[in-house]
């Protein structure tokens, strides 16, 4: 039975996928490749260390089963120590309708409808911004 897996996003990306699974690491690198995206398999935890030093890298497929992986050292490394100061809510917000813009290619009225918001209310957060030019 074929598998199919699905990157739900509006940009592409850049994936390493780290299994020493031949066939599950080439099935799911090729389904993502055919989605427009970059995968990049590991087949070893060597492997994986020296890719994670690769710029541009979005997301990590990690095998639970790839051996030569230190679990704690990973987990330290994707936990912060210390937490993360929040972003202003107007930052937030500024990117999160930035963003829904691009997903809409620029439609303010479907914009504003998956905002939740009125088209009036977009329109004074986009002078409010600065995005209203873009």
């Amino acid at each position: 039975m074929p598998v199919s897996y699905a990157v739900a996003t509006d940009r592409k990306m850049n994936l390493l996928i780290a299994s020493e699974r031949e066939i599950l690491a080439r099935t799911l690198a090729d389904s993502v490749r055919a989605q427009g995206h970059q995968a990049l398999v590991q087949e070893n935890a060597a492997g994986v260390a020296d890719a994670l030093g690769v710029p541009g890298l979005d997301a990590v497929v990690l095998d639970a089963d790839l051996p030569g992986v230190d679990w704690e050292q990973l987990r330290s490394a994707l936990i912060p120590s210390r937490p993360v100061v929040p972003e202003p809510l107007d930052a937030v917000e500024r990117r999160h309708i930035a963003t829904t813009l691009r997903y809409t290619n620029g439609n303010r009225r479907n914009a504003a409808q998956l905002l939740g918001i009125a088209r009036s209310t977009l329109l004074a957060k986009l002078r409010k911004y600065s995005l209203d030019n873009d």
